[in-house]
């Protein structure tokens, strides 16, 4: 299995937790409210707070797990030649890049880019953002399903060439 899958299989339920639900159930919370801001165009009330407070807090997790990812698994594993192919680069890859259209988005929320947009300006570059954040989500969702051998990759070579044998981790 590729590494993104390995993510969340491992320590059950809480890498997928962390690492899948609650970047997920928040970016969800924004697709749905910006349908609703879309098509009623209201500037305020109760679901464009949500839509704000859900767009800056998933920007701040996910630059959190993207920081983390990158200094516990992408570097290592960098380092050591330890990927499993191309689906495995494509997958964590894809998955890293989430950090910034739900980081773009937080930003626009905080007004520290943007700002001088008009109100539809903003609310049209926060739709861009979102549907760029479930185009890479979903791509990584896909590779990190797809079984590593489909694109090439072999146990036997990858274990060979990181002197491990045969040795499983």
């Amino acid at each position: 299995m590729t590494h993104y899958m390995e993510l969340l299989a491992t320590a059950q339920p809480w890498n997928l937790i962390i690492f899948m639900a609650i970047p997920v159930i928040l970016a969800e919370a924004i697709a749905v409210s910006e349908l609703y801001i879309l098509f009623t165009r209201k500037a305020h009330g109760a679901v464009v707070t949500l839509n704000t407070y859900a767009s800056i807090l998933v920007g701040i997790y996910f630059v959190g797990v993207f920081v983390y990812l990158v200094t516990t698994a992408v570097v290592p594993l960098t380092t050591s030649g330890g990927w499993r192919g191309p689906a495995d680069v494509i997958a964590v890859s894809f998955y890293l890049l989430g950090v910034v259209p739900l980081g773009g988005m937080a930003l626009l929320k905080l007004k520290l880019i943007g700002r001088h947009r008009s109100q539809e300006g903003q609310l049209m570059l926060h739709a861009t953002l979102v549907a760029i954040f479930l185009v890479v989500a979903h791509v990584a969702m896909i590779f990190g399903m797809l079984n590593p051998e489909v694109l090439g990759w072999s146990p036997s070579t990858a274990a060979m060439n990181t002197g491990m044998g045969d040795m499983q981790h």
